[in-house]
């Protein structure tokens, strides 16, 4: 019992300078709810049960009040006070007056370091619109503020490491302009796969070649190829070199193509037709696959003479860049275009 009083004794209460710097961080209200906390708690239970753990499994219960809560507390709102119906933006004319009024004032004579300062300062503190200044700093909105960031979060998840990402990769991005989100959702079909057979002096060398198409859908389309002995790296090439052959395909109302267009390949000979609205792709698998990722709905095709898988998709691509636009003829004939459907259905095509 004289252990626990002596423990009890090294409970002090605040001292004066300990609330003027407690009032800096608290509000009166927070102050009063600490206070009213540690007086309803016994000194003997605190001495006896309360001990602060710092091994690794220890539990979170010091709390910072002056912070918000995500998950507990309530989000602030702006106050409605706040709500200015004059307020409007400032014009051109506006802000090249506060920017002259600015240089007008702005002292002479001053290190480079401050003068920055002092350019810094105006951006960040010039106002865009015109009345009170708290609808601008703080608006009022009906949506709920966002959630702030948690501190110092017990779990942490992976992230993808720059350092370990593939070089080839790396080098596709800056050739095709795309970032690692847009190549993550293309559309990526391997149409054509076969064994083929180099012979050499050493024999005959066995290779896995591949014929990939890639699209995003809304009128991207490019075919790549790609030969290796290892099935893997030769799936990697084809679709890099299809990511990096993507063309623009021309499309009429985001559906079809326009008129009729033919392609030759080898003894390949096909034709792709448009078709209206709701007809749907009725042609070859390989070209059905190539429609899907140039994101064309409505098509015909037909195939003549020879069905080889990897010339009917060569033919099926330069078919599909060898279309003449409307527009372009028009232009090169020095007349106007003018699209009577769309004036005729009021554009309900």
């Amino acid at each position: 019992m004289g252990l626990i009083k002596a423990h009890t004794s090294g409970f002090k209460s605040y001292t004066e300078a300990e609330k003027t710097q407690l009032a800096k961080k608290y509000t009166p209200e927070q102050l009063e709810a600490l206070e009213a906390g540690e007086a309803a708690i016994d000194l003997e239970d605190m001495a006896a049960q309360g001990v602060v753990r710092h091994d690794p499994f220890a539990l979170k219960y010091l709390d910072d009040f002056s912070q918000i809560h995500p998950v507990i507390d309530k989000p602030v709102r702006a106050p409605a006070e706040n709500y200015d119906p004059n307020l409007r933006l400032k014009s051109e004319d506006d802000d090249a007056a506060d920017l002259a009024r600015f240089v007008e004032n702005f002292p002479e004579d001053i290190p480079e370091d401050e003068a920055r300062l002092q350019w810094m300062k105006f951006i960040d503190e010039n106002r865009n619109t015109f009345g009170k200044e708290e609808a601008e700093r703080n608006p009022v909105s009906w949506k709920a503020p966002e959630l702030p960031k948690m501190h110092n979060p017990r779990i942490r998840y992976p992230r993808n490491d720059e350092s370990n990402e593939d070089p080839m990769l790396k080098r596709l991005y800056h050739q095709t302009g795309f970032d690692q989100e847009q190549v993550r959702r293309f559309r990526i079909k391997n149409l054509v796969k076969h064994r083929v057979v180099n012979q050499t002096r050493l024999g005959k060398i066995q290779s896995q070649y591949y014929l990939t198409i890639a699209g995003d859908g809304k009128g991207l389309l490019g075919i790549g190829e790609g030969k290796s002995v290892e099935m893997d790296d030769a799936k990697r090439q084809a679709m890099r070199a299809a990511i990096r052959n993507m063309q623009p395909i021309a499309r009429y109302e985001q559906r079809t193509i326009y008129g009729e267009v033919t392609g030759k390949v080898g003894a390949v000979e096909l034709q792709l037709m448009a078709r209206p609205p709701g007809f749907g792709i009725r042609c070859q698998q390989y070209i059905f696959e190539m429609c899907r990722c140039a994101g064309i709905s409505d098509l015909a095709a037909r195939v003549t003479r020879s069905r080889n898988p990897m010339n009917v998709v060569k033919a099926a691509f330069q078919a599909l860049k060898s279309q003449r636009i409307p527009d372009e003829i028009a232009r090169a004939r020095g007349k106007k275009l003018v699209d009577v459907r769309k004036v005729y259905y009021g554009g309900q095509v």
